[in-house]
């Protein structure tokens, strides 16, 4: 008699799946309850089904504000290999804010605000506990940037990812007013370049991470960096910085100064604030001009790797870049002080072709 299948045999356990999907319900609440402007399903989620109300999210855009002329912004993105090191580690509670934080901090540099948040995470089987984790990661991610995480897709792939694996990726939208749309045409000669602190790697550059550490250095997770105070997997695992609040606040204060917004992710700050500039300006760095940071010290000795690369690989210790209007440059710094966000103007823009050079 020819063997009998099931969707379970081949390696989908829908019961599984009900479960998974029954402890992240909570976490979703969570960022819906404290986001105006998303709408509910009609019908409460079902345990033991999907459960998660329908097909598509809603939000209402006229509960976000009073935008007379808005404009729609989406970004994508994901944590890559960082996942990696969460696997080594064991800990999984902090990636997710790592995932929203790639895209949302991308979608502040037109001036936007982040309204609602997608996920999607692939793995090998169902893991109820992972999932919980992952979410509770992204949720807390969605609270502090000011957006709910309205939907997502976790797919169960077993014979794409091997056993143990995972990957996540996410998805934002958020609405900017046209006539306050931040896109670096009015960057001028002489403005002042003002860097935010960092809060380590972020989310890029840990496939050169993992290479220096793990098989240059020879180092372990469990390992203890004397210079960092922390283990090697802690520091590595170090959450991505937030910056949505800090720069919402700075631009109610100083918005028509801030003539341009840049996230330092890959590519370091030559290609990320090299993108936003107009075709005659070009942005000089002072590499002095602010500390450097004991984790790129030590990632650097860790795999002898030449200043140039590091600089395009790696944030640096400045995670984001506001370009401004001269006048507003010690008000800007200073309002950061007071969000508790480390910053030094760090450069100026001069006339030339675009680029940015590091001295």
């Amino acid at each position: 008699m020819p063997e009998q299948w099931t969707y379970q045999k081949a390696g989908l356990d829908l019961e599984k799946y009900g479960e998974t999907i029954s402890g992240i319900q909570g976490h979703i609440a969570r960022t819906v309850r404290a986001r105006a402007g998303v709408i509910p399903p009609p019908f409460p989620p079902r345990t033991g089904g999907k459960g998660v109300g329908g097909f598509a999210s809603l939000f209402d855009l006229s509960a976000a504000g009073r935008y007379a002329n808005p404009v729609i912004v989406t970004c994508t993105d994901g944590v890559g290999s960082k996942l990696k090191v969460a696997q080594m580690v064991g800990k999984f509670d902090t990636v997710g804010i790592d995932l929203v934080a790639m895209s949302v901090n991308d979608l502040i540099c037109t001036g936007g605000e982040p309204l609602c948040f997608l996920d999607y995470l692939a793995m090998p089987k169902d893991d109820p506990a992972l999932t919980a984790l992952l979410v509770k990661g992204i949720a807390d991610g969605c609270l502090e940037s000011g957006c709910a995480l309205v939907g997502g897709e976790t797919a169960i792939l077993p014979d794409f990812y091997q056993p143990g694996d995972f990957d996540l990726a996410g998805f934002a939208t958020g609405v900017v007013e046209r006539d306050q749309l931040i896109d670096g045409t009015k960057i001028a000669t002489g403005d002042a370049v003002i860097g935010l602190a960092s809060s380590g790697v972020h989310s890029n550059g840990y496939s050169l991470v993992r290479k220096v550490v793990f098989e240059a250095a020879k180092l372990t997770v469990t390992d203890h960096v004397p210079e960092l105070g922390a283990t090697v997997g802690d520091a590595l695992l170090t959450p991505t910085k937030l910056y949505v609040k800090p720069i919402r606040a700075l631009l109610a204060a100083h918005g028509a100064a801030i003539h341009g917004l840049a996230n330092i992710t890959g590519g370091g700050l030559p290609d990320n604030v090299g993108r936003i500039l107009p075709p005659d300006k070009r942005v000089h760095i002072a590499r002095a001009s602010w500390p450097q940071s004991p984790l790129f010290a030590w990632l650097q000795r860790c795999g002898n790797v030449a200043d140039a690369e590091m600089f395009r690989v790696f944030n640096m210790g400045v995670g984001f870049v506001v370009i401004c209007a001269p006048s507003a440059a010690d008000g800007i710094v200073k309002q950061l002080a007071g969000d508790r966000i480390a910053a030094w103007q760090i450069g100026e823009v001069r006339t030339g072709a675009p680029g940015v050079e590091l001295a």
